[in-house]
């Protein structure tokens, strides 16, 4: 037996040492004295081995006859004997060392000789001999790679590698555990051994192990064929071994904890301890293994070292010592192991991780956090989490996936949340809820891409999984489908996408209508759904190919119901009646094998549909589309499933009927120029349009675009106003990037797809042609090699605007029609880096400026649309490419941003720094005080420094003046030549030319006359368009200077203002010489100077502009513009845009310009013979210098505001509140504008504010108007006001609780009509407003802000900040009635059918069923002046569902509201919790408080399902709601709860406040400095209670508050991982310092249990194991 266990361990007995001690002249003297104790020869005799064996009778003499070991105690003096004959005693304690564990692991399987090793070690202890932070980490090391080399001899034992103990989530190891791969080389059967090699002597026979001896097994157990039965045994032998290895070893270590040991040595053993334990059941015996052998293990062996380990494992973790943190157990994944053995010690260890892990967890976990998900009231998706994204992950990646949080903050998304969340728990119901919610209120496709995953069906297996999805598409398939047609877009782009199997799909609910949910075939919807799809790729194979497709037919088919609607010729009735037939006709031309499956009927149904075709488009006849009855436009859609591209032509035939006619010649165009324009008709209706099948909505984009971007005629405005309408009809089917299109458009006759492969240049070469009826997903599938070709042969910004007219027309389009279409589809950012490209192309480009300006105004709108912290560099790194007047706009952007919805994410805050530096390198303006006053403290602490160049550049001015004024002279003289204006452009230098437009104010000097205009223009119009903005900030500088001069002089400032009026207006009026709105902007940037602002309101009172804006707002006709049926009015260009931006000169000849540097000055000179051509005067279609004001009125009123000009404020809105009408964004402005300057605006300004809404479609609520009039400000509306907008928000915005709450049935959906048709009662209507229509709307009717759960809770913030009441009314208002709602409703229900019913009085805290909790002086008190019962009727829930549900929707309308409401919430929410009876009652016991704090302290939904809410539990969960809500920026303001909340004097209020602010801890752990601050804070508290010097009125055990103490190891892990704990997370050590400091406050006890928490290495094992203080020790 011991020759065989030799032979197993001799290479692990060997490979601990180093190389050095095994030739150490001691260690044969000391491997002779163990082995003299232990029994066994040193050497064996030569002739031993020739030795024939003796037969039984001579083993036993021989046995008999065996020389006895000295006793025991005779070996300590023996040893001191030896080592003293050795100088070197270092060497010989290593030498020692080495040989016991070769002993140990060589004589652990017989038990005496087991017995003496451990005395032998507790005997060199006695005197210092073993250095247990050595000896153990190498015996352990030791017994890795014996088991290692059993593993590979007989796969008998698994290893314990370094990897294996980061799977099961333990500490790092900080001695090396050698890996499986050092050992390949070797042979288990065939050791290497070391030159002294310690052997037994000649086995004269086989001692049994004694653990086998304990288990004996029958013969026939094992009996077998010859060499498999040995195989058996052997590995049977070795199983038996390594068990009593182990064991041996828990002894050793058992032993080795009496002493103190380094924290280094303690994180060894427990990790080996935890890979035993976890790994105990993996012994494999390989594949022929019986169940006979099973049976045959050392059950009592295991159970041996299994608690010989679990004493080791409690001693670590014993609070006592704490040499290892308890939460080491709760991460390390030891309770989840699949077999757990039938152990009672074990089982107790498991039970007792599990409940305390539970009990941390809670710490993580919000209350009613499986209420918290996406509203879709805002446009910002918080992610609890980041998690990280490999990079072959990122080339797919669509958006940052949003994920749910799991019990200790790890996240979950996509399949793992399907396999993690059983079916039916909350967790799961909370996606549900997301999804239905989602489908009802149409988030953007943004939100869809970040949830949805691929249908398993579609994916490509080699991609891997596709991150980015919580929800799997199974769970789509669940209940919601009560409102489908509003979302059969939504549908559509579903399917399209891949995200739903449609054969899958289809079976889901062919069983839901087997299962009797018949409502969702009541009329022939679900056949109109599966029409629109049925031509996409994916369900057409499914149809078409697919090996189940008759089945899959039949069920298709099977969904037709025969149901006359009671208004026949009503268009959907008349579109449900015919679309089976359309369905029927569809299939039939797919293939022949499914004909058998369809309707004869529907298909003969189908030449009523050909004949009434033929009969409206016989002849020469054309469809009226402006003046269809019901009947037609009924039957038009139903062609258009049937006959898509007839119905396409028809239509395209209708927008060019007019015919074309020639563009009228302006004046600034050349007698030769011809354009062709198509006459005028009337675009295509939305209620027609709203029908048509998306097939045919897909054609007719692909022939417009091709019309508009590629034609050869000028397209009329009606064709660009339907395909705008198409766009807005279906967003998110139809959507596509502009830039995208028109740059295919460009190439598409001429396209190369670069195909990835070998080839000389990377790239291999083919040619495909497009025709224009491409499907999109043909389109699509290109993109990848389209992308290349731009990149590689085609720049994509110099094909765009290498044909100007259409760049002119698809920015037009998109800067009026479709700039919030692109924000709902969160693609305003990548638009605006493309815009942005062009912008950057042309400013310093000659003459470009009608391109240049209208991108510039884009650009100008894109950025003051965004709602969330934006990079200005889609690379995020170089210097800004934008002009000097879009810095200036971003910068207060950024202002707005911060100041009204906060940065949502820590990254953004790390990145604003950067971003500013990029803004200002590139800009010189300074920001007034005024300004910065009102900007936020982020911001203004980083630009109050920046110095005021102003002063310089007026000193520059005076100093070329002399010469600036003598080249104006001759140049802009009445008799000046002309020619001398190519000698001044070739000539003049760059710093004389920023002068031009400021000299020529100079000289006018009140005499318009003395300018000669013509040659002014002509040097203008040559200028590049950066070169005109210079200018205009240079005469704007100058002006005002000279304004002070004169005034120094004696002049009248109203003269002087008057006269500079009259000079501006020369240029901007009379000669139209420079653009109005860029000129405005640089007045108003220089609002520190009290004549600027008088300037801009004079020149905007003029009646020039008066008449402009009015001609605009005559010929746009209604503001909606799909709702105008007329004939669009086209301007001229040069009356629409002006001389400066009209101007054509396209057969003159310039000369190239060159930049020449000339005595350190730069000038321009151009390169004779190069030919430059302009502009051609391609028509406007929506622009005008009227459009062009749109954004910046908004920036002069806050301009205005800034400095307290209110009444001039309110008359520029007063003015131009018709041309406000056109504001793409005005509710966004409204609210941002109220919430920019909340509490600084007079009542009567916020009046005339909320006047620029169409009042009448917001949805506001009845009262509003009385409270914002009230002759009274001061009096607070009352809890009936604010209850009701609460639960607008509970039946508009939260996602409901269930299907049938707050929503009709979709059964009454057949008697409406259109798309957009709904049977929901506008939940905002039910709740009190009578100015909203009913039913939620399109995404066209509510583009500003996007979707109606925007709208509703947006038009919730605007009237708080309306109404003339503070904030510190407004919110213990708004608290109340969340605190107290239950008690409230259920009060006042007296047996409701929908509410539980229950005594009138509540308590206010239940304390553990004490009867005094119940007396009515402490009864909860109910909001008075609030009618319940009606409230629960209108909401459709239960007064239990109601209370939770108002507690989410107070606490997401609070995180919108500005900061100064969040202050007041912090110190109403600090007051009700100190204020509790409970916890000021000193004669309350600990018990009872223990126990009034878990039941305050249970979610409200559980607590309001036994009517036993309480204020403190209400008020957590409101703040909770809040939190996941707001912004990371704002999270710092929370600590302000804390702060009222102390000094913490008891334990229960230091519960309260870990429940508060724990949760926030992990949201936090990528913002390290606002972590480091909330960690400090919820430190403090605890030394608060737990100080040394702290005066708690009761001694409480530290004990107590373990959980705590868990909780705070488990958030310093997930911070220093920066996301959820990983098997290899480290604390940061600025973390560890900082708990370090406050442990050092905390009374011993405690301390002794954070002790691991400090940048200590000899008492943290945290810090021992950590890289930076193993590098370099504190």
């Amino acid at each position: 037996m011991e020759q065989s266990q030799r032979s197993i361990t001799a290479p692990a007995a060997a490979s601990p040492s180093p190389r050095g001690h095994q030739f150490h002249p001691a260690r044969a003297a000391i491997i002779d004295l163990f082995n003299l104790y232990l029994g066994r020869s040193s050497r064996p005799k030569p002739d031993d081995t020739a030795r024939e064996l003796p037969n039984k009778t001579q083993k036993r003499v021989l046995a008999l006859n065996r020389e006895l070991p000295p006793p025991n105690e005779q070996f300590l003096l023996d040893f001191e004997q030896l080592h003293t004959q050795f100088p070197d005693q270092e060497q010989l304690r290593a030498v020692t060392e080495s040989v016991l564990i070769t002993l140990v692991v060589q004589c652990s399987n017989h038990a005496p000789r087991a017995d003496f090793l451990l005395f032998a070690l507790r005997s060199l202890c006695g005197i210092e001999y073993i250095n247990w932070d050595s000896f153990l980490p190498s015996l352990l090391s030791s017994i890795s790679t014996t088991e290692l080399s059993v593993g590979q001899a007989g796969q008998a034992v698994p290893a314990v590698s370094s990897s294996r103990l980061a799977q099961n989530g333990m500490l790092p190891s900080s001695s090396t555990i050698s890996n499986s791969s050092i050992f390949q080389s070797l042979n288990p059967t065939s050791p290497l051994q070391s030159v002294h090699d310690i052997r037994s002597p000649a086995p004269l026979g086989m001692e049994a192990s004694p653990s086998v001896a304990m288990s004996p097994v029958k013969s026939s157990d094992i009996s077998g064929n010859g060499p498999q039965s040995s195989a058996r045994v052997n590995l049977l032998i070795r199983d038996s071994a390594m068990s009593s290895l182990r064991q041996l070893c828990c002894k050793i270590i058992l032993t080795g904890l009496e002493f103190n040991l380094k924290p280094v040595t303690h994180a060894d053993i427990f990790n080996h301890m935890l890979s035993w334990l976890v790994n105990w059941d993996q012994r494999q015996h390989g594949a022929d293994e019986s169940d006979g052998v099973k049976s045959w293990r050392p059950i009592k062996a295991l159970t041996e070292w299994l608690h010989s380990c679990l004493d080791v494992i409690w001693l670590l973790v014993d609070e006592n010592k704490c040499r290892v943190p308890f939460y080491e157990l709760l991460r390390s994944g030891l309770q989840f192991i699949e077999n757990i053995p039938d152990d009672e010690a074990l089982f107790t260890l498991i039970l007792e991780i599990h409940r305390r892990r539970d009990m941390m967890a809670m710490h993580m976990q919000m209350l009613d956090q499986h209420l918290h998900c996406p509203t879709f009231g805002t446009h910002r998706v918080l992610s609890p989490t980041i998690p990280t994204v490999s990079v072959e992950a990122v080339a797919n990646l669509r958006y940052s996936p949003i994920t749910y949080p799991s019990v200790l903050g790890e996240p979950l998304h996509g399949e793992d949340l399907a396999n993690s969340i059983q079916r039916g728990s909350l967790d799961w119901e909370r996606a549900l809820r997301c999804i239905r919610h989602a489908l009802r209120t149409t988030p953007s496709p943004d939100w869809w891409k970040r949830v949805l995953l691929v249908a398993s069906c579609y994916r490509n297996p080699a991609h891997g999984p596709t991150p980015g999805a919580v929800f799997t598409s199974s769970m789509i398939y669940i209940n919601c489908w009560q409102e489908w047609l509003v979302f059969s877009d939504i549908f559509y782009f579903l399917v399209k996408s891949g995200c739903i199997d449609f054969i899958d799909f289809v079976d889901k609910l062919v069983s839901r209508l087997i299962e009797g949910d018949q409502h969702i075939v009541r009329t022939n919807h679900v056949t109109w759904l599966f029409a629109q799809i049925i031509r996409v790729e994916l369900v057409m194979n499914a149809l078409n190919t697919d090996a189940r497709k008759v089945e899959t037919t039949r069920k298709v088919l099977s969904f037709h119901r025969e149901d006359r609607s009671s208004d026949p010729n009503n268009p959907q009735s008349i579109l449900l009646d015919y679309i089976s037939s359309c369905q029927n006709l569809r299939i039939w031309s797919l293939n022949t094998t499914t004909r058998e499956c369809l309707n004869s009927e529907q298909l003969q149904k189908g030449k009523q549909i050909d004949e009434w075709w033929r009969q409206a488009s016989k002849g020469d006849r054309m469809l009226d589309y402006m003046n269809m009855d019901d009947k037609s436009t009924g039957m038009f859609w139903v062609v258009s499933y049937t006959m898509a591209q007839p119905a396409s032509e028809t239509v395209m035939n209708w927008l060019s009927s007019a015919g074309v006619t020639e563009l009228l010649t302006g004046t600034n165009m050349q007698s030769n120029e011809r354009l062709m324009v198509m006459r005028e008709v009337s675009p295509l209706p939305m209620s027609l349009l709203s029908g048509l099948s998306m097939n045919l909505c897909l054609k007719l984009m692909f022939q417009m675009e091709d019309s508009l971007f590629a034609g050869q005629v000028v397209p009329n405005i009606a064709m660009v106003e339907t395909y705008c309408r198409l766009l807005l009809i279906a967003p998110h089917s139809l959507f596509r990037s502009h830039f995208s299109i028109l740059a295919w458009n460009h190439c598409r006759s001429q396209l190369l797809i670069y195909i990835l492969c070998p080839s000389s240049h990377g790239y291999e070469c083919a040619c495909y042609n497009f025709n224009s009826t491409d499907l999109l997903v043909g389109k699509e599938s290109c993109s990848f090699a389209f992308h290349v070709l731009m990149d590689c042969e085609l720049p994509r910004y110099q094909s765009i605007l290498s044909k100007p007219g259409v760049t002119l027309l698809v920015l037009e389009i998109v800067n009026y029609r479709l700039l919030p279409l692109y924000r709902y589809q969160g693609k305003s950012k990548a638009l605006m880096y493309d815009v942005t490209k062009i912008v950057s192309t042309l400013k310093g480009k000659r003459g470009d400026h009608r391109v240049f300006r209208l991108a510039e105004n884009l650009c100008m709108n894109l950025i003051l649309s965004q709602r969330d912290f934006f990079s200005v560099k889609r690379e995020g790194k170089g210097t800004t490419e934008f002009t000097e007047t879009l810095n200036r706009v971003t910068i207060v952007t950024l202002a707005i941003i911060i100041k009204t919805r906060g940065i949502a994410d820590a990254d953004h805050m790390l990145y604003l720094q950067t971003m500013l530096e990029q803004i200002l390198a590139t800009s010189q303006h300074t920001w007034s005080k005024n300004t910065l006053s009102y900007f936020p403290p982020l911001l203004r602490d980083a630009l109050i420094a920046r110095i005021d160049k102003r002063g310089l550049a007026i000193k520059a001015w005076q100093q070329a003046e002399t010469i600036v004024i003598n080249q104006c002279t001759q140049l802009l003289s009445p008799p000046a030549d002309p020619t001398y204006v190519m000698t001044y452009i070739n000539h003049s230098f760059f710093e004389h030319r920023q002068y031009l437009c400021a000299g020529a104010w100079i000289l006018m000097q009140g005499l318009l006359e003395n300018i000669n205009s013509g040659n002014l223009a002509r040097v203008l119009r040559e200028f590049s368009p950066e070169e005109v903005t210079a200018n205009i900030y240079t005469m704007v500088d100058v002006i005002l200077h000279h304004i002070h001069v004169e005034l120094q002089h004696g002049h009248s400032l109203q003269d002087l203002l008057l006269k500079t009026c009259a000079n501006l207006a020369f240029f901007i009026w009379t000669h139209e010489l420079l653009p109005l709105d860029i000129l405005l902007l640089a007045l108003t940037d220089r609002d520190d100077d009290s004549h600027a602002l008088r300037i801009v309101i004079s020149l905007l009172d003029r009646q020039e502009l008066q008449s402009r804006v009015k001609l605009f707002c005559a010929n746009r006709m209604h503001p909606e513009h799909w709702m105008c049926s007329g004939l669009f009015k086209r301007l001229e260009l040069s009356k629409a845009l002006g001389n400066h931006l009209s101007w054509k000169d396209r057969k003159h000849r310039y000369s190239k310009m060159l930049l020449i540097n000339a005595s350190s000055s730069f000038r321009y000179r151009y390169a004779p013979d190069t030919a430059y051509v302009l502009d051609t005067g391609y028509p406007t279609f929506f622009d005008d210098i009227a459009a062009r004001l749109i954004p910046v009125i908004p920036l002069i009123v806050y301009r205005l505001l800034e400095n307290d000009a209110v009444d001039p404020a309110d008359r520029v809105l007063a003015m131009y509140s018709p041309l406000l009408a056109y504001h793409p964004l005005r509710f966004t402005f409204v609210r941002d504008i109220l919430a920019y300057f909340y509490g600084h605006l007079p009542a009567k300004l916020i009046v005339r504010i909320l006047k620029v809404l169409d009042i009448s479609k917001i949805p506001f609520s009845e009262s509003f108007p009385q409270h914002i009039s009230s002759p009274n400000p001061v009096i607070c509306p009352p809890p009936e006001y604010f209850a009701t907008l609460l639960l607008g928000l509970v039946n508009n915005v939260i996602p409901p609780l269930n299907t049938n709450s707050k929503y009709g049935s979709v059964g009454d959906a057949s008697n409406n009509s259109g798309r957009n048709a709904h049977t929901k009662t506008s939940a905002a209507s039910q709740s009190g407003p009578t100015n909203a229509s009913e039913g939620q709307k399109a995404f066209y009717q509510i583009q500003d802000p996007g979707t109606h759960t925007q709208l509703v809770l947006e038009t919730a913030v605007i009237e708080l900040l309306s109404i003339p009441v503070a904030a510190s009314q407004v919110v213990p208002s708004l608290v109340q009635i969340v605190v107290n709602i239950q008690p409230t409703l259920i009060q006042s229900s007296n047996g409701a059918p929908n509410c539980v019913g229950q005594g009138s009085v509540l308590p206010t805290s239940p304390s553990g069923g004490s009867t005094d909790s119940l007396g009515g002086s402490r009864s909860t008190p109910s909001v008075s002046g609030i009618n319940p019962s009606n409230f629960v009727l209108r909401s459709g829930y239960t007064c239990q569902q109601l209370s939770c549900l108002l507690i989410q929707a107070c606490g997401l309308l609070l995180a919108q509201l500005p900061p100064d409401f969040h202050v007041q919430l912090y110190a109403e929410a600090s007051r009700i919790i100190k204020e509790s009876w409970w916890l000021t009652d000193g004669k309350r016991s600990l018990g009872e408080l223990d126990s009034a704090v878990g039941y305050a302290l249970l979610d409200p939904t559980w607590a309001a399902q036994d009517n036993t809410s309480t204020a403190i539990g209400n008020i957590i969960a409101l703040l909770h709601s809040f939190f996941s809500n707001l912004p990371q920026e704002w999270l710092e303001g929370t600590h302000a709860i804390i702060e009222h909340l102390r000094p913490i004097t008891s334990v229960a209020m230091l519960r309260i406040a870990f429940r508060i602010m724990g949760p926030l801890l992990p949201r936090l752990a990528n913002s390290h400095t606002l972590f480091n601050k909330t960690l400090s804070l919820l430190l403090n508290t605890m030394v608060d209670v737990f100080g040394r010097n702290s005066q708690t009125s009761t001694s409480v055990e530290a004990s107590e508050i373990a959980d705590l103490v868990d909780f705070l190891h488990h958030v310093v892990h997930y911070e220093g991982q920066g996301g959820p704990v990983q098997p290899n997370s480290k604390p940061k050590t600025e973390v560890l310092a900082l708990c370090g400091r406050a442990a050092e406050r905390l009374r011993p006890d405690l301390q002794h249990l954070l002790s691991h928490l400090k940048p200590a290495m000899n008492s943290s094992i945290y810090a021992a194991t950590h890289p930076e203080f193993v590098q370099n020790p504190p």
